[in-house]
C-alpha cells in the first residue's frame, strides 16, 4: 500500500467566505518564514543604534508597501488598494513606533523583541473587543509587524509563490501584500486559520471569485504542501486527503454549483417581480467602493446599505469632511444605480475611532454606540452629515440613521441634518433640494413605536442581525449561543410584520438590509410580509431574484400565515424548509444532499 493511500482523511469546519467548490493540492504559505532572534543588549550604548535599526526597518517596510501598491494597480487583481494605505498608516503611527522604542530603552532588548511585545500588546486589546469585524482588524497590525520583523532579520527578498501547477493556498491569514507576491493565476482557492466574512481573505477571494474557507483554527498545523484538499466555500468545509468516492461527489457538487451559478446569473438583470406582478426592488450591501461594480453585475438596482465605519477604523487620524465627500461621491456617482443609501457611522462601544479612549463597557453592543454616540459627538457627526449632503448634488442619496430606539433620537438627528444643510447653503455649496431620511429598525423598542416613528421618516430599513440578537437576548459573537440565533423564531417574524404593517399604514416604504434578506430559505416568508425592498450581499442577488420571479405574492401570504400559527422556532423552520424544498427542489433538495455528503 502506497503512502498516498495510507494518508488519513479528515474534515475541518470553518466559515465559508466565498462560495464554490475546488479540488486541488495545498500550498502552505508562511509570510514569516525566517527565524526571529530575541536577545538583551549587552551595553546601554547599543540602545541608540538599535532604535536607528528599528526606524530604518519602518522606512524600508513603507518603501516595499508603496512598491506593492504600484504593482497592484498594474495587475488584474481587483482587491482594494486601501488596505495597503492602512498598513502604511500603521507604520507611520507614532503610538506604534513610540511603544516599540520604549521597550528597547526600558528593557534593553533588541528591536525584534520590542516589535513582538508591541504586537502582543495590540493583540490583547483587540481580543477584548466584542465586535467580530473589529477583532479581524488585528490582522492589519500583525501584517505590518511581520514585514518589519522580516526587514530587521535581513530577509529582504519578497516571498513569491513558486509553483508548477494550480494550488489551494493554506495560510494563517492573508493580506493584499501577501497575495500581491503570488502568481495569482495559479491560485484556485484559499483556506486560513483565522478570519471571517470581513477578513482580507474574504475580500480577496470574493473579488477574484475563488472558493475560500476561513476560521479553520489550525489548518496550517495539520496540512502540508502537496496534500490533496477539497475546499467547499458553500458549506465552509475543508476535506484533507479525500478518498476517491468523496472526490467524485464533490466534483458533482462543483459542476452543480457552476451550472446553477450560470443559471442564476440569467436572472441578475431582471426585475424581482412575482407571477402576479408584485415588484420587490433588490439592492446590494457594501462596505467598500470597490464592491460596487460586482454588485451591479450581480443585479443590484441600488445600494441599500453603505456601512461607513471603515472610514474611521481603518485609519489613525479622523477623516475630514473632504475624505468623507470623496468617498461618498464615488458611491453615488456609480452608473446603473437608482440610489445609494448611506448609513451614518455605527461607532462607539467596541468600535473605536482614532484617539478615542477605550471606555470598558460590560456589554458594548448595548452601550454608547451608533446614533447614541453620534448625538454625543455632534461635531464628528456633522462632519459626516455635511459630506453626505454634498454628495447628494452628485447622485441620489438616502440617509439612514442606525439603532434608533426613540422619537427623541430621530428628531435630534434630523435637527443636526437640517443644521448641516443650512450651513452648506449659507456657504453657497451645491446640494440636492431634499434627501430621504430613514430609520434603521434593529431595536425591539423601535418596533413598539414603529407607528410613531413612521411619521418622522421617509422609509424604514430593518436590520435583522441586531433585531434578532436584541429580541432573543443572544450575543451573536458567543459561539455557545449560535443554536439559539433563529430568524424564523415566531417572535422575530411577528416583529418584522409589525414594522412592515406600520410603515405601509403610514404610506412609507420598508426595506430589509440584514443577512435574512439574502437567504433563499426566507425569500417567500419575506415576500409574504410585502416588503418593498430587500438589500443583501451582492452574490445572493441572482438567486433571490429567481425565487421571487417564480413565485406569487398570493402563495407567499399563505405560507406566512401558516408559519405564524406555529408556537416554536423549530416548528416554523421545519415547515418552511419542507415547503421550500418541495416548491424549489432543484434549489434546495440537491444542496441539502450535497451538504450532507
Amino acid at each position: 500500500m502506497s503512502a498516498e493511500q495510507t494518508k488519513k482523511t479528515f474534515a475541518l469546519k470553518g466559515i465559508g467566505v466565498s462560495p464554490g467548490v475546488v479540488i486541488g493540492r495545498a500550498y502552505r504559505f508562511d509570510p514569516l518564514d525566517s527565524q526571529i532572534s530575541f536577545y538583551k543588549l549587552k551595553k546601554s550604548s547599543s540602545i541608540p543604534k538599535e532604535i536607528k535599526r528599528f526606524k530604518k526597518s519602518l522606512k524600508d517596510s513603507e518603501i516595499q508597501l508603496l512598491e506593492i501598491q504600484e504593482n497592484l494597480k498594474k495587475s488584474r487583481i481587483t482587491e482594494p488598494l486601501y488596505v495597503i494605505d492602512v498598513h502604511i498608516l500603521i507604520l507611520k503611527d507614532k503610538k506604534f513606533s513610540n511603544r516599540t522604542i520604549k521597550y528597547i530603552r526600558r528593557l534593553g532588548i533588541n528591536a525584534e523583541w520590542a516589535v513582538r511585545l508591541t504586537l502582543d500588546h495590540y493583540k490583547q486589546i483587540f481580543e477584548g473587543v466584542g465586535d467580530a469585524y473589529i477583532r479581524d482588524r488585528i490582522s492589519d497590525v500583525q501584517y505590518v509587524g511581520q514585514r518589519i520583523l522580516r526587514n530587521l532579520s535581513g530577509e529582504k527578498r519578497e516571498i513569491v509563490l513558486e509553483i508548477g501547477g494550480e494550488v489551494i493556498v493554506i495560510a494563517p491569514d492573508l493580506s493584499p501584500a501577501d497575495t500581491a507576491q503570488m502568481k495569482m493565476d495559479k491560485v484556485i482557492g484559499f483556506a486560513t486559520d483565522i478570519g471571517g466574512r470581513t477578513s482580507h481573505t474574504a475580500i480577496v477571494s470574493i473579488a477574484m471569485e475563488l472558493p475560500a474557507v476561513a476560521g479553520l483554527g489550525n489548518i496550517t498545523q495539520l496540512v502540508k504542501t502537496g496534500d490533496e484538499l477539497i475546499v467547499d466555500g458553500i458549506s465552509g468545509v475543508v476535506i484533507v486527503n479525500p478518498y476517491p468516492e468523496m472526490i467524485k461527489r464533490y466534483e458533482e457538487k462543483k459542476l452543480h454549483f457552476s451550472a446553477a451559478n450560470d443559471e442564476y446569473m440569467k436572472y441578475a438583470k431582471l426585475p424581482a417581480v412575482t407571477t402576479d406582478d408584485y415588484l420587490v426592488q433588490i439592492g446590494g450591501n457594501i462596505e467598500f467602493v470597490e464592491e460596487i461594480p460586482s454588485a451591479i453585475t450581480h443585479g443590484a438596482e441600488y445600494i441599500g446599505l453603505y456601512r461607513t465605519e471603515f472610514l474611521y477604523i481603518s485609519r489613525h487620524d479622523l477623516p475630514t469632511e473632504e475624505d468623507h465627500f470623496t468617498n461618498y461621491r464615488q458611491v453615488v456617482s456609480a452608473k446603473d444605480l437608482l440610489w445609494s443609501t448611506i448609513r451614518t457611522f455605527d461607532l462607539g462601544g467596541d468600535k473605536l475611532y482614532p484617539d478615542q479612549k477605550h471606555v470598558k463597557e460590560l456589554n458594548p453592543q448595548m452601550g454608547l454606540r451608533a446614533i447614541r454616540f453620534c448625538l454625543k459627538e455632534t461635531e464628528l457627526f456633522k462632519t459626516q452629515l455635511r459630506a453626505i449632503w454634498r454628495a447628494s448634488a452628485v447622485g441620489k442619496v438616502k440617509i439612514l440613521f442606525p439603532m434608533i430606539a426613540s422619537i427623541e433620537e430621530i428628531r435630534e438627528a434630523k435637527k443636526l441634518l437640517e443644521e448641516a444643510r443650512k450651513e452648506l447653503l449659507e456657504q453657497g455649496v451645491k446640494i440636492a433640494p431634499k434627501m430621504e431620511v430613514g430609520a434603521m429598525i434593529e431595536v425591539p423598542a423601535a418596533v413598539e413605536i414603529a407607528d410613531k416613528l413612521a411619521r418622522e421618516v421617509d422609509f424604514f430599513s430593518i436590520g435583522t442581525n441586531d433585531l434578532t440578537q436584541y429580541a432573543l437576548a443572544i450575543d451573536r459573537a458567543n459561539e455557545r449561543l449560535t443554536y439559539l440565533y433563529e430568524p424564523l423564531h415566531p417572535a422575530i417574524l411577528r416583529l418584522i410584520k409589525r414594522v412592515v404593517d406600520a410603515a405601509h399604514e403610514a404610506k412609507i416604504r420598508v426595506a430589509m438590509c440584514g443577512e435574512m434578506a439574502g437567504d433563499p430559505l426566507y425569500a417567500l416568508i419575506l415576500l409574504g410580509m410585502e416588503l418593498d425592498e430587500l438589500s443583501m450581499n451582492h452574490l445572493a442577488i441572482p438567486r433571490i431574484k429567481r425565487i421571487i420571479r417564480e413565485s406569487s405574492i398570493k402563495e407567499s401570504k399563505v405560507l406566512l400565515e401558516k408559519a405564524l400559527t406555529f408556537s416554536t422556532a423549530t416548528e416554523v423552520r421545519a415547515y418552511v424548509q419542507d415547503y421550500m424544498m418541495g416548491r424549489f427542489p432543484d434549489e434546495f433538495q440537491k444542496e441539502e444532499e450535497q451538504n450532507g455528503s
